[in-house]
């Protein structure tokens, strides 16, 4: 295993306010670029309840546990890194270390990735049958304080899924430089033919479902630019207990066609929506039907209703979107691109305009593993950009 290693900042430093709002910073006290503009960029978010918290909303410990247990073990995946239009940019053998220590309150998960290294452009013949290099990134612990307090997380104990938010996008960086440049990376800020995540991103946001038929997630990232515009999507599939991955095919490119229609139809099930943080507060269950259909005009069609359990009041959108290869784009601002291996990743068009227009706003990710069951997984902000909630949906088809 290659002697370099890396150290995950991920997390942002303690703020002296409650709430960092996303905020547009004043183009005049900006640094310049190396081509002497100015960019209007978004303040990246760093989310925090308010530490007066009733007793009733104290921070879980049974919900951390639950959160590094289903985390612990040595996963086997793949890294793969989307744009905007589902186009797969870049495929990396990935492997993810993760081990606990500490009890009660004190519990920490400690996680190691490691990122399988390209054959350098300069080896040597002689050195071509050697075995692949896999460097190690060190990802900061996490544990009741961080967990809670930076990467606001909305967890799901019995579903197994989680939403969790960062600051910067170091990771993800990392993973693209040393799994596509390897020992050909010379520092430079945009190498050429490689896409890399702003360095200031206005969002970052992960949303991880796990498998109900076996010991397998997805773990799907939105990068925001720093003007609130999607950046690139990426997905992690990983399999614990694993030597080598046996799952969907992410690089295969599907017809644009194809990967809408396992979609279309009727959706029924039950969401289930708590408040960030780890303290899990329940604030709604719901019977939900989502209904999505191609019109004789070739646009997307989508109906959703949602029937609460405690007022049994109904909510119904309706949208209607144009499809463009593996991208939709419906008239009230929101994406959702399509990707292979049943997955769907939606997103606003422009964060920035609809926290202007005081809008809340929310990201998605849809996994489909079977063709008569899928689970989503939704992340709100509110219309200060603040993430408020996450919501988890199970559906069937009918």
């Amino acid at each position: 295993m290659a002697a370099a290693s890396f150290t995950c900042s991920l997390l942002c430093s303690p703020v002296t306010k409650s709430f960092t709002r996303l905020k547009l910073l004043n183009p005049n006290s900006l640094p310049r670029s190396a081509y002497g503009s100015r960019s209007v960029v978004i303040r990246s978010l760093a989310v925090q309840e308010d530490d007066k918290r009733t007793s009733d909303e104290a921070m879980s410990i049974d919900n951390l546990r639950g959160f590094v247990d289903l985390n612990v073990g040595k996963w086997t995946g793949s890294f793969h890194q989307f744009d905007g239009n589902g186009n797969l940019l870049h495929k990396i053998d990935t492997r993810l270390s993760a081990s606990s220590y500490g009890e009660d309150e004190l519990i920490s998960l400690n996680q190691s990735l490691y990122i399988k290294q390209p054959t350098s452009a300069t080896s040597v013949a002689e050195e071509e049958d050697e075995e692949p290099e896999w460097v190690e990134y060190k990802i900061k612990e996490t544990n009741m304080f961080t967990v809670d307090k930076y990467q606001q997380i909305g967890f799901f104990p019995k579903e197994r899924a989680f939403s969790l938010r960062y600051q910067t996008a170091g990771m993800l960086d990392t993973t693209l430089r040393q799994g596509v440049l390897g020992e050909d990376d010379t520092g430079e800020e945009s190498p050429r033919f490689l896409k890399l995540p702003s360095r200031r991103p206005s969002l970052v946001c992960e949303n991880c479902l796990y498998s109900k038929e076996m010991d397998r997630r997805a773990r799907a990232f939105h990068i925001m630019d720093p003007k609130g515009v999607l950046d690139m999507l990426i997905v992690f599939l990983e399999e614990r207990g694993a030597e080598n991955l046996t799952h969907p095919v992410l690089d295969n490119p599907q017809d644009d066609a194809e990967r809408i229609t396992p979609f279309l139809g009727t959706w029924k099930g039950r969401s289930k929506t708590k408040r960030s943080g780890v303290y899990g507060a329940t604030l709604s269950e719901a019977d939900t039907v989502a209904v999505l259909d191609m019109n004789d005009k070739g646009h997307v069609v989508q109906d959703i209703s949602s029937t609460s359990d405690a007022k049994n009041v109904t909510t119904k959108v309706h949208w209607v979107g144009k499809m463009s290869k593996n991208l939709v784009t419906f008239e009230e601002g929101y994406q959702m691109t399509l990707l292979p291996g049943g997955m769907y990743m939606g997103f606003p068009c422009d964060v920035a305009k609809s926290v202007a227009e005081l809008k809340s706003f929310h990201l998605e990710f849809c996994w489909l593993e079977s063709s008569f069951s899928r689970q989503r997984l939704v992340r709100t902000y509110d219309h200060e950009g603040l993430a408020v909630s996450s919501t988890y949906f199970y559906e069937m088809k009918v």
